[in-house]
């Protein structure tokens, strides 16, 4: 089993250097970190008593690991998940904030549970993932990752902007989708022509 901190190191990697799209609702990041996330800190990087996209440039990997740990994995209780679920939750923590919580509520609230969709991890949302990994234990880590993946198809067709994360201008599947499938068995993997299926109305 990877450490959090080896998954952390994963997820830096993911994420690539400094980038800013505007098509993009998180607005710049480096590393995966973004400037919100930077200020909220008081990552004051540079000295000069202000956190500016300069401050989020000036971010290294290991500062974005610190703080992934610290604020995306420790802070929301990922922790007292099953540790099959870490990874995945963890990722999509860093991609998404509470609503990665959410997604596994629901998905938990689908499997027969009565629990609240309320984003954080608390005592009813730890015992319903105990249960739910210990009735399906080989597909609760699958399920999860392809309401992952539902979720991203769903925002971008709420969002046209969004659209080019979840598929390429060729048709083919988008970071966003490869994302959730790094963490799908690949017997689940959409086949190019289901994505271009179900994206057929972006075009």
């Amino acid at each position: 089993m990877r450490t959090v901190e080896q998954l952390a190191k994963e997820i830096v990697t993911r994420e690539g250097g400094f980038v800013n799209d505007p098509d993009d609702p998180g607005g710049a990041t480096n590393h995966g970190v973004t400037l919100g996330t930077l200020r909220r800190l008081d990552g004051d990087l540079t000295g000069d008593g202000l956190v500016t996209e300069d401050d989020l440039r000036a971010l290294e990997p290991e500062d974005a690991v610190r703080i992934f740990i610290e604020h995306y994995f420790q802070r929301p209780q990922i922790h007292l998940l099953p540790d099959i679920l870490h990874a995945s939750v963890f990722d999509m923590y860093v991609n998404a904030g509470a609503n990665a919580v959410r997604i596994l509520q629901r998905l938990f609230n689908d499997m027969g549970q009565r629990i609240a969709i309320d984003g954080a991890i608390g005592p009813q949302t730890q015992q319903a993932a105990e249960t739910a990994a210990a009735a399906a234990p080989d597909h609760i880590v699958d399920a999860y990752g392809i309401a992952r993946r539902n979720y991203y198809y769903a925002l971008a067709d709420r969002r046209p902007a969004s659209r080019k994360f979840a598929c390429r201008r060729d048709g083919g599947k988008g970071g966003w989708i490869l994302r959730a499938e790094e963490f799908i068995s690949v017997r689940y993997h959409l086949t190019e022509a289901e994505h271009r299926e179900r994206t057929a109305t972006w075009h």
